[in-house]
């Protein structure tokens, strides 16, 4: 079989498709429920879906750039996630724990009252010591790796014959 840049951007969208579709499983069906930093991981997966579907009209190469893109988004907001739950740096005030060093009674209540009840600082589940933000990160990186090597092998405009003219 023959590696096409067609082939790989298909490859690459539907891989993106699968990690999805895992998301709403573990959702949907598994019952676990997503963080804000989660859903924020989904949506340029959806970016690269409907990227790879366009291409497989219009085949122009700024596509299959814009494909990698998306696909390091999502792995640059997964290896931020990943930080959070190992707690190598705070996440965003409204998904995380705050400290409760030094607080009244009062704004300890306040506290917990705000708190969000899906916590993006810990790890609802995870396979091989890894979580599923970790998994996205491995998985993004690679179908970048797909998009950008799709881009690559992509014929390239010959611009030096419109210079001529």
């Amino acid at each position: 079989m023959d590696v096409t840049a067609n082939r790989l951007a298909f490859l690459a969208g539907a891989g993106s498709l699968v990690i999805l579709l895992a998301a709403f499983g573990f959702q949907h069906i598994g019952e676990l429920a997503p963080c804000k930093l989660c859903f924020w991981q989904r949506y340029p997966h959806g970016v690269a879906i409907s990227l790879a579907v366009i291409f497989s009209r219009v085949k122009h190469r700024l596509l299959l750039w814009l494909g990698g893109v998306a696909s390091l988004s999502t792995a640059a907001i997964a290896a931020y996630h990943s930080g959070v739950e190992q707690k190598w740096w705070r996440g965003p005030d409204t998904c995380t724990s705050g400290s409760i060093d030094g607080l009244s009674t009062e704004q300890l209540l306040a506290q917990i009252m705000a708190a969000p009840i899906i916590r993006c600082d810990e790890i609802a589940w995870s396979f091989l010591s890894l979580s599923m933000a970790s998994w996205n990160l491995i998985a993004s990186l690679l179908l970048a790796a797909l998009w950008f090597y799709a881009w690559r092998i992509w014929p390239r405009p010959d611009i030096s014959a419109s210079l001529r003219s």
